[in-house]
């Protein structure tokens, strides 16, 4: 039995959300998110209290049901706070800086790599070897976060690379002479 897709999300003053065909829409101060739920899941919107439904006791409803609460609490958590991931550019030259909606980063390559956020997640350079990813929808901040990380991944060996803030980094031993 889902745990999670039983526990009630409440709906904060300020905050309005609809159910239209099967797409559910948050509306809040920070923005507004839609989301298409599964025909099969029920969702009831109550006057300050939503809860999640399902069907029946098979495998797939069961995946369904505390996934499907889980999204629907992080939409509403979006348009109230907000989500940011931190970015820290660890080695000798690796800086990033922003010019308009672009970030640039020098990370060791022979050319600078330049990222475009889309529509709705922007980005901050509080200092040349920080970067922040902000913006209402969890799941596209946490993808672009991935996407500037994945331009240099953290090595092993001497801890060079772009890491999230306050992740760490297992380090190796290098080769031994004979």
């Amino acid at each position: 039995m889902s745990r999670v897709g039983l526990k009630p999300i409440e709906i904060p003053s300020g905050v309005s959300v609809t159910m239209d065909n099967g797409t559910i829409t948050v509306k809040g101060p920070k923005g507004e998110l839609a989301r298409t739920i599964h025909a099969d899941i029920k969702v009831n919107i109550g006057d300050d209290v939503i809860t999640v439904e399902r069907p029946s006791d098979h495998k797939d409803h069961r995946a369904l049901h505390g996934t499907t609460r889980s999204i629907i609490n992080n939409m509403i958590e979006g348009v109230t706070k907000g989500y940011e991931k931190a970015l820290e550019l660890i080695g000798v030259g690796y800086r990033a800086t922003k010019s308009g909606n672009k970030l640039t980063l020098n990370v060791g390559y022979s050319h600078p790599v330049e990222i475009t956020p889309e529509e709705g997640v922007e980005i901050e350079v509080p200092s040349n070897t920080k970067v922040v990813v902000k913006g209402i929808d969890k799941e596209r901040v946490g993808a672009l976060a991935s996407n500037i990380r994945s331009v240099r991944l953290p090595e092993p060996y001497k801890g060079k690379g772009i890491r999230y803030e306050g992740e760490y980094v297992r380090r190796k031993e290098g080769k031994t002479g004979k």
